[in-house]
């Protein structure tokens, strides 16, 4: 059972940058795909970014593009989203899931972030 956990997050103004973590226990995490989601208070959880299990392909939401990442470091079982130019909409809790037969699952508890001024 792969147990997930976020960190990176915290409070910074508009235009700031954040880069979040999620580090993965167990062997599975090397070939495995990952992703990134956000649930915002009051929203549905929505998808924010997904990366295959190489790093070789990744996708992310219009809502981010241009201005978040995600990457991998998978001798570290290290999931990460760097997050630039930050907006007051970006505003939620991250989550990483990862790929169990098709269905993103074992969310982690995840970590905040807030952008306000």
């Amino acid at each position: 059972q792969v147990q997930l956990v976020e960190s990176g997050g915290g409070q910074v103004q508009p235009g700031g940058s954040l880069r979040l973590s999620c580090v993965a226990s167990g062997s599975t995490f090397s070939t495995s795909a990952m992703a990134w989601f956000r649930q915002a208070p009051g929203k549905k959880r929505e998808w924010v970014a997904n990366i295959t299990w190489k790093g070789s392909h990744f996708y992310v939401a219009d809502a981010v593009k241009g201005r978040f990442a995600i990457s991998r470091d998978n001798a570290k079982n290290t999931l990460y989203l760097q997050m630039n130019n930050l907006k007051p909409e970006d505003t939620a809790t991250y989550y990483c899931a990862i790929s169990i037969e098709g269905t993103w699952s074992n969310w982690g508890p995840g970590t905040q972030v807030t952008v306000s001024s």
